[in-house]
């Protein structure tokens, strides 16, 4: 894909969608890395359901790690691996409460070495909490990077590489929400909403899956 095509969806994407951000519900940057860390292989909307039960009663990392393992799993265990999810969570505020001064640190090296959280995970943090222009590569935006012919790539790693470089700095700060959102409502898994996609023109896939003709 050409220069001039990336930019033109990125112009869409911004105009449909001014100020995009994560569907994950958070007032602080700790709320936003537990609901980070417990949203792994889980939808937003069942973290969302979990943390407004949980963050009405703890919501910092002294309070949590207060509750315990056990007293943790009744507010989460609506989750996947939410034991492993709790561990990982308790641990977490541990961390933070004796390294970081019970503060979210602004480091991708810190942030990666707290349990459960990788590099998708640390990028979301830094991105969304400190405005950092990261692009964190989930299964949404793997899907839309090679199916779309923006940033094709064999892994997560090589797709965020390449996305880094390719998308245009003034688009960079937002383009994870942008294209996050896009796969999960529109250039979906199973069947791509083509006929309803604001760049299907500029989109590689379309030669693989014609769109109808007008008047079909």
């Amino acid at each position: 894909m050409n220069p001039t095509k990336r930019r033109e969806i990125f112009e869409r994407l911004r105009q449909a969608n001014p100020t995009p951000t994560t569907e994950l519900e958070y007032t602080t940057p700790f709320e936003l890395l537990i609901a980070v860390l417990l949203s792994a292989q889980a939808t937003d909307v069942s973290v969302n359901k979990a943390t407004r039960k949980l963050y009405p009663v703890a919501n910092t990392p002294e309070a949590i790690y207060r509750m315990g393992v056990d007293q943790l799993m009744p507010y989460i265990q609506t989750i996947g691996l939410y034991r492993t999810k709790a561990k990982n969570v308790i641990e977490t505020c541990r961390i933070l409460i004796e390294e970081h001064g019970g503060q979210v640190p602004e480091s991708r090296e810190a942030l990666e070495a707290l349990p459960g959280v990788g590099r998708k995970t640390a990028n979301v943090v830094l991105n969304t909490a400190f405005g950092h222009p990261t692009i964190a590569v989930d299964t949404h935006i793997f899907r839309v990077s090679n199916r779309t012919g923006l940033a094709p790539g064999k892994d997560v790693d090589e797709v965020e590489r390449k996305l880094i470089k390719f998308v245009a700095p003034e688009f960079r700060q937002d383009a994870h929400h942008w294209l996050i959102l896009h796969g999960r409502y529109t250039c979906i898994a199973r069947k791509p909403q083509c006929w309803n996609c604001i760049i299907a023109d500029l989109c590689e896939f379309k030669q693989k899956t014609p769109l109808p003709s007008k008047g079909v």
